[in-house]
């Protein structure tokens, strides 16, 4: 298992995962980008990297894919820095598993890969919000020592929002 950068290796990996999600929700958003060039989905990742680019609101973010046995298991996409927006509701990481492999410990096992990926670049407090409602998402978050903290309502659908100290 290791966590890597996205690169052309993978490309079909990257395609089957998207056909595999098919009309579910694509998260974290750069599982959005249009993926046909995928060339330029690639450079697109590294400039969001970078802070370029970025839409407005936007916190510039690190995306990195999952990989075990050649395959692309999961997507973790993990932002520098908050915004206000992003503080208020999104948090530092958005990660994602494959469907197919979901129920295996995976989203635990990638949440600690993020949020080490974070203590490296120097955050001392990371936010980690999920959907109430998203049971997986809050059982990886409380493994990895995830406090709740608050919650909001965003649209009618209640965020919970953790915090996970690594002073």
């Amino acid at each position: 298992m290791e966590l890597l950068l996205p690169i052309m290796q993978y490309q079909a990996s990257y395609l089957s995962y998207i056909d595999e999600l098919g009309d579910e929700e694509r998260y974290p958003f750069p599982l959005d980008f249009e993926h046909h060039d995928f060339e330029a989905m690639l450079a697109k990742m590294a400039r969001f990297a970078q802070g370029k680019d970025l839409p407005p609101g936007y916190a510039a973010s690190t995306t990195l894919w999952l990989i075990y046995e050649g395959e692309i298991i999961g997507v973790t996409n993990i932002r520098h820095y908050l915004t206000t927006q992003i503080a208020h509701c999104g948090g530092h990481v958005g990660l994602s598993i494959r469907p197919s492999q979901r129920g295996k410990n995976w989203g635990k096992r990638l949440m600690q890969l993020s949020i080490e990926h974070l203590r490296q670049r120097g955050v001392v407090q990371v936010h980690l919000h999920c959907l109430q409602s998203n049971l997986a998402s809050a059982k990886a978050i409380i493994g990895n020592g995830g406090m709740l903290d608050s919650e909001v309502n965003m649209k009618g659908q209640w965020v919970q929002r953790y915090i996970v100290d690594l002073k």
